[in-house]
């Protein structure tokens, strides 16, 4: 097929219609559709639902979401389980080293508020005292349903940031 002057197969597109956009929105949502998150197990909900969100059945990969062992290559962290003050500087220094923009999940009612365990003097009330939260998923242990619904929230969340600027 030979085309006679640039941009003729323009005319083949249905409706006639031209799509156009900024670079900044292209990235945007390359970014929002592609997190890679930083799973941050500590106690039974990662056992319950992070394993599960991640299995065949419920599937985080199909949103675009890869596991990535280390929080350098991670944009999302997704607290799970009882923080104690003995863990929490390291989640601190671990959420440091997370590139800019960062985003956090805390999931089950350990890390959004201590949990059974609240009472206790080595339990952090909430994961939201040491690092900022984004998202936070209730239950113990949460749904995996309810792990991606966050994921849905938090990608609202990004795509109001976005429009914001």
């Amino acid at each position: 097929m030979e085309v006679d002057r640039p941009f003729d197969y323009m005319e083949r597109i249905p409706g006639g219609a031209i799509v156009t956009t900024t670079v900044d929105k292209v990235l945007e949502w390359g970014r929002e559709s592609s997190l890679w998150y930083f799973a941050f197990g500590l106690a039974c909900c990662a056992i319950e639902m992070l394993m599960a969100a991640g299995a065949a059945r419920f599937d985080l990969d199909r949103f675009g979401m890869m596991f990535r062992s280390t929080p350098r290559q991670s944009d999302l962290m997704i607290v799970a389980g009882t923080v104690t003050k003995k863990m929490a500087p390291r989640v601190q220094r671990l959420y440091e080293q997370m590139a800019e923009p960062r985003y956090v999940i805390a999931t089950g009612s350990c890390a959004n508020a201590g949990g059974p365990f609240a009472d206790s003097y080595a339990v952090v009330k909430g994961v939201d005292k040491i690092i900022p939260v984004d998202v936070y998923v209730p239950g113990c242990p949460p749904r995996p349903e309810a792990i991606m619904y966050a994921v849905a929230q938090l990608k609202e969340k990004m795509r109001e940031e976005v429009a914001a600027k």
